[in-house]
């Protein structure tokens, strides 16, 4: 195997023609500024000829269901291994998707609770035992004489197949009717279930009415039910109630039966599993659809556990299956370790209980440890969701293989980006190599090889700048990258700090690990909320501040975080969270429709004077209306081929060549250039093109004040990051007019950015406080901790050990806290850092 992946001639996106020679077996840091072509070499070409040439690999009838995929732009290249690219992408969006399904472990306890889980009775808490014929009898000649009943044998339960030969065989032996899936049919029918879909399959044995006469016929036919299975199920006809009777798990004291206990039983996406009130969504009022379950209240039958009080009264160690997915992964992890269970029981669980283990333990390595396995999934951040991936791969113990990562280091403190690094060491020293896109200083430093692009971003990037150790880059002056390593450039601590003229007052916070803490928010200037990962923050500042702001300031009906009381809101007038969530889900939206500016350029080409002469109207050039769109994609410029086993991809439309518009639109054009030219150009090259129209001129100076020059006007909504999303809409608040007393959330603003591109953030956040506004920050950057004027720093650790304030005040205040870990860090950085600017002042970068 070669040394190296050599590199001839790439060209994707906005790279230079590079030729590159990067080490296998290495740890490879690829950086630069924001738009200088870090993806579009790490994941564009590199992983993406590493999955071409796997797709090209399988045989010719696994091909036939996939379309070839497009190469990228390069001339050569040699030395790649099988691709894996660890993104940050949200995981699913699904209401029944949590941690614990999305990693297995959810799957491994239902088994789990199956083999060694005790059952107790959900009504008076007695063990649940075995219930012979005569008990079953007694307990069904107790009920009200002259009640209808018929007695049913389950065949199958909640399991696919179209069992053909099942029913068959009762055709044979006699019986005419069946419930299935809830329905009653007659055997004598031609039955055909859907292969796919999941059945219950119950077999009418007899039919008969409550009387002193019926206890022969009635033992004939319970004696027949339980020759098919386990349970007897009396259905009642008259109002339709179903007794459950087992001969395997009853109540003695209550005559309650349960059911076979399979780990189907523990299944909330399963009928014989799920509330029956929340469907097994956890929440009230939740639909299959629903993608976001902020504010959503617990479900008061299950109390958000998810399953039906049989499944809920199984338990193990104490703990039932939902309270055990309640626990953060820390806990579980201790619960697991803790079982007590006798040598049978043990024989039984051992592997399972190791399998669970080890998934627990990689999932606390990668820095996840405070999250809790009942965490629906669509809650994850990028990062987050990022880690659970790589946690995944760890357990995989695969060799000779390339991982491309995408930000790894996004939402953790600087004490846990450590762990993280030990990780990818395991990763590479396991002869893997590891790809890594990122601007954390510390990862950097941490690299065998720095690739560094620059030197600006959109057409002024793609080329290398400097690569090698990271001691080479920090000496070479060429590079942006290496400036800041050696400190010859530096972010400034402000020389000095704002003051509050008053606060926001919280008080009483218990939401999720909130320890009944109180707060002080100060109005007017721009406060830090840090802390290591899970210690609170987002419950703190999403959940309890921005949610009950929203009803107080601006009527909302939504249902903040637990908290006892607010006070001070009536000097805020308004409040803006400036989310990192995608701006739209089709390729429609981008950010010229976003921030306003292409009704602007729509009315500009709607002037000109062919447009005029044809009688064209703004809407002519709108990629959403018929007339001037392409309909073969319908303005959209790509259409999605589905890949089956693979990702989806989007390719360009076939009649407009990616365009969006039709020909006779085009054919418009102002100043040499199309409405689709346009488009086309970045922020930058837009801002010069339209340099003499201050309307558009003025909202793309704001964009390009929060460092998206390098972004393509019309480039999707899609394909945006989550940090570039959240700089698009900071981009449109700054376009507003604000009579001030505006309170702004930003949760992880540096996310995507290089040190120059954190700069230009500063300058854009103590312009909103320079407004009159209120900045609050959710970050662990320490170039912006260090810049703030306030800090509230949440810990000391994160999940159960979390929640608690450890120290609020300035910087310097909180750099002096022995027992905050921020502070440590922050203490170093201060100390090595020069004497700045105003808040406010000096150069723009």
């Amino acid at each position: 195997m070669k040394d190296f992946i050599i590199i001839k001639g790439a060209r994707e996106h906005n790279l230079k023609n590079l030729d590159l020679r990067i080490p296998r077996n290495s740890a490879v840091v690829i950086t630069g500024p924001s738009g200088s072509g870090k993806s579009s070499l790490a994941i564009d070409t590199i992983y993406a000829e590493g999955q071409r040439r796997y797709v090209k690999s399988l045989s010719s009838y696994a091909r036939q269901f996939i379309q070839e995929l497009r190469k990228p732009e390069l001339d050569y290249i040699e030395g790649l291994s099988p691709s894996v690219a660890i993104q940050q992408k949200t995981v699913s969006r699904s209401p029944r998707s949590t941690l614990g399904t999305i990693t297995e472990i959810y799957d491994y306890m239902r088994v789990l609770y199956t083999r060694v889980g005790r059952p107790f009775c959900y009504k008076c808490g007695s063990p649940i035992t075995v219930q012979d014929t005569d008990h079953i009898l007694l307990s069904v000649l107790d009920l009200p004489e002259g009640t209808r009943l018929q007695i049913l044998a389950p065949l199958v339960r909640e399991r696919k197949g179209e069992y053909r030969k099942e029913l068959q065989q009762m055709r044979r032996e006699g019986f005419i009717r069946a419930r299935i899936d809830g329905e009653m049919v007659e055997l004598t029918e031609d039955l055909k279930l859907r292969r796919h879909s999941r059945h219950t399959i119950e077999i009418v044995i007899d039919r008969l009415i409550v009387k002193p006469a019926v206890e022969k016929q009635l033992r004939l036919a319970l004696e027949a039910a339980l020759v098919y299975a386990d349970t007897v199920v009396i259905n009642l006809i008259d109002s339709g109630e179903d007794i459950l009777f087992s001969k395997t798990l009853s109540c003695l004291k209550c005559g309650v039966s349960y059911q076979e206990i399979t780990p189907m039983f523990f299944s909330f996406n399963s009928r014989l599993g799920a509330c029956p009130s929340c469907r097994g969504l956890g929440y009230e009022g939740i639909t299959e659809e629903a993608e976001d379950t902020e504010g959503m209240r617990p479900c008061s039958a299950c109390n958000g556990l998810r399953l039906n009080r049989e499944a809920l009264s199984v338990t193990m160690g104490g703990l039932n299956i939902g309270e055990f997915s309640s626990l953060s992964l820390r806990g579980a992890s201790d619960f697991i370790n803790g079982l007590r269970l006798s040598e049978r029981e043990h024989e039984i669980a051992g592997r399972v209980l190791k399998e669970v283990g080890s998934r627990l333990g990689f999932l606390i390595k990668v820095g996840l440890g405070y999250l809790t396995l009942d965490r629906p999934a669509s809650t994850l951040s990028g990062g987050e969701a990022q880690r659970v991936r790589l946690a995944t791969q760890l357990g995989a113990s695969l060799t000779g293989v390339l991982y491309v990562l995408d930000e790894p280091s996004i939402g953790l403190h600087p004490r846990d980006c450590r762990r993280l690094l030990d990780t990818l060491t395991a990763i590479k020293d396991a002869e893997n190599t590891v790809i890594i896109v990122e601007h954390d200083e510390e990862t950097i430093r941490w690299a065998d090889h720095v690739v560094d692009l620059g030197p600006g971003g959109g057409r002024a990037g793609g080329w290398v700048v400097a690569e090698g150790t990271p001691g080479e880059i920090q000496h070479n002056r060429r590079s942006l990258t290496g400036e800041y390593l050696s400190k010859r450039r530096s972010i400034p601590v402000p020389a000095s700090r704002r003051k509050a003229g008053s606060f926001l007052r919280v008080s009483g916070i218990s939401e999720h690990n909130l320890k009944n803490i109180t707060v002080d928010i100060p109005l007017g200037i721009f406060t830090c909320v840090t802390g290591v990962s899970g210690s609170g923050k987002s419950s703190l500042v999403m959940d309890v501040l921005y949610r009950a702001l929203l009803g107080a300031v601006h009527g909302l009906d939504v249902s903040p975080g637990r908290y006892r009381q607010l006070s001070g809101v009536e000097k805020v007038t308004r409040v803006i969270s400036v989310e990192q969530k995608p701006l739209g889900k089709t390729p429609r939206s981008n950010p010229a429709t976003y921030t306003g500016v292409f009704n602007h350029i729509r009315d500009l080409f709607s002037r000109v004077r062919e447009a005029r002469i044809r009688g064209y109207t703004p809407g002519r050039f709108s990629f959403n209306l018929r007339g001037g769109r392409c309909e073969t994609c319908r303005g959209e410029g790509c259409r999605k081929v589905e890949m089956h086993f693979l990702p989806d991809v989007y390719v360009p439309c076939d009649d407009c060549g990616g365009k969006r518009y039709n020909r006779e639109t085009l054919q418009v054009r102002y100043r040499d250039r199309s409405i689709a030219d346009v488009l086309e150009m970045t922020l930058s090259e837009a801002y010069d093109f339209f340099s003499g129209i201050p309307a558009i001129r003025g909202r793309l100076q704001i964009l390009m004040d929060v460092g998206l020059g390098y972004v393509r006007l019309g480039q999707s909504a899609t394909t945006l990051s989550g940090g570039e999303a959240q700089r698009v809409r900071l981009a449109k608040e700054l376009g507003r007019q604000s009579g001030g007393n505006t309170l702004y959330i930003l949760d992880e603003p540096t996310t995507g950015l290089h040190f120059v591109d954190i700069e230009r953030l500063l300058h854009v956040i103590y312009e909103l406080v320079k407004r009159d506004n209120t900045v609050v920050v959710i970050e662990h950057n320490l170039d912006v901790i260090k810049s703030a004027d306030y800090i509230i720093d949440l810990g000391p650790e994160g999940g159960d050990e979390g929640g608690y304030v450890v120290a609020a005040g300035t910087p310097e205040e909180v750099a002096a806290e022995d027992g905050s870990y921020t502070g440590s860090f922050l203490r170093e950085r201060l100390n090595g850092s020069a004497a700045g600017i105003e808040p406010g002042q000096g150069e723009q970068v």
